[in-house]
């Protein structure tokens, strides 16, 4: 069974389509939130937590047609060069997020 804290951070879970690959991101607390004025791309990549559907031929050239696990330095090395997930990816958080801030209102 779920520690309460597991089942806290599931409750800020998104999935989102991109690429061809569903990916999972978790919403940002109000207090990461408050850090991340200015942030960057990278900082908000952070928040991709999971995938579905990445294979190892996606991260490598002639890499192996197998799902691969996924893990969070895999996935910041391999979403370093695909700029084409970056907007996709960071604005499933941000909206993430301003629909947390909204529903406080």
């Amino acid at each position: 069974m779920p520690s309460l804290v597991d089942r806290i951070r599931a409750a800020r879970e998104n999935r989102v389509e991109a690429g061809g690959f569903t990916f999972t991101v978790r919403r940002p607390t109000d207090l990461e939130a408050a850090r991340l004025t200015g942030a960057s791309t990278a900082d908000l990549l952070r928040y991709v937590i999971g995938w579905q559907g990445v294979r190892e031929l996606d991260l490598v050239p002639g890499g192996d047609a197998a799902e691969v696990a996924f893990s969070p330095e895999v996935a910041q090395e391999w979403l370093a060069d695909r700029p084409d997930l970056w907007g996709p990816l960071t604005e499933a958080v941000v909206q993430a997020y301003q629909r947390h801030t909204a529903s406080l209102e």
